[in-house]
This record gives structure tokens, sequence and C-alpha cells, in this order.
């Protein structure tokens, strides 16, 4: 670890849902609730006014309506959130070479690589410009955590939501740390959580005097040496410029372990047609299909099957995941489900798979640490049809966005992110002077001017 603050991360607060605000006046100040809409949808971001009532991410949306019944729902604009984040990330870029984005809202940042920041008070001065060129630049706020590790840095910027920043100088890890949830410390989830809980382990400091060999006598090798590590406070990763995409998946965890083997084959089913629109929506195809199973027992069993070629045809990935899945055994329940792609092209062969079955070789189980890291990638874009939230222009009233349709009839607010709150009217969904529209800047102008951190020299 290196003796000063100057490793930042960035994480951009309830990032979708500050987006619509942000482009809707009239929302601003209400609790917004963005993700799928149908009945198997879930929360993707909720606002912070929308959190308020116990509503939060991955949350099933019927839960989250019943929770929050007059929030605003509204389906996600991924083109959008794309192009706020590369703004954001422009600003990141000018502060430094060394920018790794986690997401579209989540990056970490150098910046002793930029020359930006080389001890605290130059890298609180960086943190605080920042914050002020993303303000200007998009009209949202983000939080910014800055430490001597990436693992701190992280936990920093998490201390810091919403809209604040906070510094751990280093010395003082140990004693921050101590006193913390074990659910603070990356890769310690609820199940990892409640195996320490049951061995009386419950906050970081009760970690690190568990001491290393019990850790792995508990938790296995690879994870008892990192989270013992992570309770000492030490990481030496570093910043990588660049994250090489290695796989594409998708995952779901079920409130209620399912039994019925029928169902779960469904579910794979699912989640494989699902795994399909991310590729394709990244322009992305796969040779290997993989299949992840989380038993009643937390037991977690991976399964792969290599392809002669990159595909993303939704057939073959569907017939190889159910081959996957006959080698499973979901006597006692499953409780997370997953199917993912890994060896990843831009393009694909499909005449090598005319017939799906033989293209397979034969599966075989391979141990969790081995299935590729996940990346987050936005869904093929939805057909053309009025969806709550998205951009509408009438030939009379302008700019809109849907705020509901059904029984024939589409309702739209009409206002801009620059507008004061708009009015609604309602039209026929065929309505001739009713179309879809490109969304527009959440801000007038090029806003702000771009992440200049300070130079030595400067601090003072």
């Amino acid at each position: 670890m290196r003796n000063a603050p100057t490793i930042l991360h960035l994480d951009m607060d309830a990032f979708f849902a500050s987006v619509e605000q942000a482009s809707k006046p009239s929302l601003r100040g209400k609790a917004v609730i963005v993700g799928g809409l149908g009945p198997r949808g879930v929360v993707a971001t909720a606002s912070y006014e929308a959190r308020v009532f116990g509503v939060h991410s991955a949350m099933p949306m019927a839960q989250a309506r019943r929770l929050a019944p007059n929030a605003a729902y509204l389906v996600p604009r991924f083109a959008v959130y794309r192009s706020v984040s590369e703004q954001v990330m422009a600003l990141l870029r000018a502060l430094s070479p060394l920018v790794e984005p986690l997401s579209l809202d989540e990056a970490f940042v150098d910046l002793e690589a930029g020359e930006a920041a080389w001890d605290g008070e130059s890298a609180r001065l960086a943190g605080t410009r920042l914050r002020a060129d993303i303000r200007a630049a998009t009209g949202l706020t983000g939080s910014v955590g800055l430490a001597a590790s990436k693992m701190l840095a992280k936990i920093a910027s998490e201390e810091a939501k919403p809209d604040g920043l906070v510094l751990i100088r280093p010395g003082t890890e140990r004693d921050l740390l101590g006193p913390m949830s074990v659910r603070t410390l990356p890769g310690v989830g609820p199940a990892t959580g409640d195996h320490l809980r049951r061995a009386g382990i419950t906050t970081v400091e009760e970690l690190a005097e568990a001491g290393e060999d019990e850790l792995v006598r508990m938790l296995g090798k690879a994870h008892g040496h990192a989270l013992y590590a992570m309770a000492l406070a030490r990481d030496d990763r570093p910043v990588v410029a660049e994250r090489e995409t290695k796989s594409v998946s998708v995952e779901d965890t079920y409130d209620v372990d399912i039994h019925d083997r029928l169902r779960v084959g469904t579910e794979v089913q699912r989640l494989a047609d699902r795994c399909v629109r991310r590729l394709r929506g990244a322009g992305l195809s796969g040779r290997t299909i993989v299949l992840k199973v989380r038993r009643y027992d937390f037991s977690t069993l991976t399964r792969s099957e290599t392809l002669r070629g990159p595909t993303d045809d939704p057939a073959v990935i569907r017939e190889a995941a159910a081959r996957l899945l006959e080698s499973v055994d979901t006597t006692g329940g499953v409780r997370l489900l997953g199917v993912g792609v890994s060896g990843l092209a831009d393009y694909t062969q499909e005449d090598l798979f005319a017939q799906g079955a033989a293209a397979a070789a034969a599966a075989e189980e391979a141990p969790e640490e081995v299935v590729p890291e996940a990346v987050e990638l936005p869904p093929e874009p939805a057909e053309r049809q009025w969806r709550a939230g998205h951009d509408v222009r009438h030939a009379e009233f302008g700019h809109g966005w849907v705020q509901g349709s059904g029984l024939g009839r589409v309702t739209v607010r009409f206002e801009t992110p620059q507008s004061e709150p708009g009015r609604v009217r309602t039209f026929r969904v065929d309505d001739p002077e009713l179309e879809t529209a490109d969304p527009l800047p959440l801000v007038r102008g090029e806003g702000g001017k771009g992440g200049r951190g300070v130079k030595r020299g400067e601090a003072g």
C-alpha cells in the first residue's frame, strides 16, 4: 500500500434514478424507481426518496410497488445512462491516465499517475473539484472516497453517500475498519456473513482476531487468505486502466428456494435468453456456456461447455444451458441460478451451429473461482412502444415523456430538463402526431471545464 490517500473511488449517487430526475423536472425530490416493470421485473435503482420506504436495488418490482405505491416507476434508458457515463469518465481521465471503470457509474482513479495529487491535502482538493465538475457537466452528484488502497477508497465512498467526500488517512485504517460489520468487506455477501456470524464473528476486528488459519479452515484457502488480508487493511491491487470484458452473464437469487425441477429448467431458459440479449446489445458472441447453481445449503456448482466457435444464437445457448443442467442435482432446492457466456468475440460463426446439440463438448465441473468475471451490460434495445419514462415528441406540444399507457391510450408529461414541471395530456396510442424521440441533454452547453485536479505547487 502507498503512504498517501491518492486512490480515488467515485460512485455516482442513485445513478439511473438521478438521471431520470435530472431529465424530468416533475420528478425532482420525489420517489423514483427504475427497473423492469413486468411481473418478473426487479429494481435496478431507487432514488434516495424511494429508499426511505425500504426500496432497494435487486428487489422484486412487485415488492417495491407494495412499499412505495405512489413512486414513479420507469423502465431504464440505457442510451442516456451511457451518454452521461461517458461525460463522467472523460472528467476522470482528465485527472489521470489510470482510470478503472467498474460500471457505468463507478470507477477507480490513480491520482498519483496523473500528478493530480500526491498527499492528503492535494487529494482532497482534487476530489472536491471533481465533484464540482461532475455537477456542472451533468447536474448530478457523485460520492468520492480517497485512500491508500482500492478497497479502502471504495469503503470511503460508501461512507460518503450521498453527495459527499470521505478521506481515510494512512495509519488510521485498522481503527476505522475494526468496528465495522464484516459485510463491509468486498466479497462478504449474505451467505459468508451468515457463516461468520454463526462462528461468532460479526465485525472486522473479530475477523482479524480469528486469525488466518481459522479463516482458511472456515472458508477455504483462497477466500480465507483474502479475507484475512482485508481485515488487516492490506490491499496492493493497482488501478488498471483497461478492464477486458471476460464474460457476459446474468443470474437471479430467489427469495424462496426452488424445488420443482421443471421450474428450475424454465428459469435457466429465461436466463439464457436474457444473456443473449446482453451479448447482442454489446455486439459480442462467445464459445463457452457456463451454468451456475447455488443450492439450498449454499454450495455452488458451475458447469461449462465449449462450442466449436463463437455464437449469439439463443437456441444454441438455451440448448447448451439445458444440457449443463442435466448434470446438476437440484434435490433439496435451488436459491440462485446463473447463465453466462465467455470466450468472447466480436463476430459470430453461425454456420457452425446449425445443429446446436452436435456442437457441444462434454460438460465438466469447475470450481466457482474459475467462472469468468461478469460485467454489467445493457440489454438489447426494446422495440418501439410507449414505455414509461421514454422520450416522445408531439407535433403541437413538443418534447415529453411517457407516464404510462394502456387500454389504447398513452399519457405524456410535456417538459424538458431545463423547463418547469410540465402538463400531462392523454392521447390515443396511434395518434399520428405523437412519435418516439431522442433524449435531450441534461444541461445546456458543455458545463464545467473538466477534472483539472491540482498540480504540484497549487495546493494551499
